[in-house]
């Protein structure tokens, strides 16, 4: 089986694929001291309490956070007995490279989100990622990444916000019954929830524009669903995409890496 491993700033998932769907998704956080026998103490529990075997032979990360991906090459190497593909590294090929400015290094994650989208719904993508920031992907015509947007994550302003201004609170992100706030709390979610409907169909019109084609407009991340009840913001969302991609690039580097044997 294999297992994928999507390390973000705020929280690392391991989701297992059996070659045909995913047997489960585990979450943590994501912490730089973790180390590899503690990877390995977290997942196993929980796949025992699932009644999933821990039949790892394979594995592939996406890291946001370099500290983080040595403890898991250690993770795969001590109790999986294999060398994990990293995505991002130069031995980690991709279907198509991304188009970008000369130097630039695109983030794992985004790469994931690029080939997990055109292999479901082919090019003209926007991929919106609600993260730590939040992302826009843009996929071309034959399914590469040609560049995109990154804006400040939803729970990011709102920690800013409470930072900067001692007299305000912490709040839950949620959808407000009204767009005029009469209190601190309700005035607080109006301003982040509506604020960032917009700040995705501004962005959104803009890079349709600038591209002068129709294109689909996927979310993803853990807030997607709660943005979605805001405005006809996505197409489609779909929870499992960056994994759905990690799992595509396994397959592909297997592949092509079985024909030059």
């Amino acid at each position: 089986m294999l297992l994928c491993i999507d390390t973000g700033n705020t929280n690392t998932v391991f989701s297992v694929w059996d070659g045909e769907k995913f047997l489960t998704t585990l979450r943590t956080a994501t912490e730089h001291q973790r180390t590899a026998d503690q990877y390995f103490v977290w997942f196993s529990t929980l796949m025992a309490h699932a009644r999933i075997p821990v039949d790892i032979d394979e594995v592939i990360i996406s890291s946001t956070a370099p500290r983080v991906v040595f403890n898991l090459r250690v993770l795969a190497d001590r109790y999986f007995n294999c060398r994990p593909l990293v995505v991002g590294k130069p031995e980690c090929l991709l279907p198509r490279p991304p188009r970008v400015d000369p130097g630039v290094q695109v983030g794992p994650d985004r790469l994931a989100n690029t080939v997990g989208a055109f292999d479901r719904h082919g090019g003209d993508v926007i991929v919106v990622d609600f993260g730590t920031a939040t992302n826009f992907d843009v996929v071309d015509v034959d399914g590469a990444y040609i560049g995109g947007v990154i804006a400040p994550g939803v729970n990011l302003s709102l920690e800013a916000l409470h930072l900067a201004a001692a007299a305000l609170p912490h709040v839950d992100v949620t959808k407000p019954a009204q767009v005029i706030g009469t209190n601190t709390i309700a005035c607080m979610q109006s301003g982040v929830f509506w604020g960032y409907v917009g700040l995705v169909q501004g962005i959104c019109s803009r890079i349709l524009t600038e591209r002068g084609r129709p294109m689909k407009i996927i979310g993803t991340g853990g807030l997607a669903p709660l943005f979605s009840q805001g405005d006809v913001l996505f197409d489609l969302i779909e929870d499992d995409l960056t994994m759905h991609g990690l799992t595509v690039i396994h397959r592909y580097n297997k592949e092509n890496n079985a024909d030059e044997r």
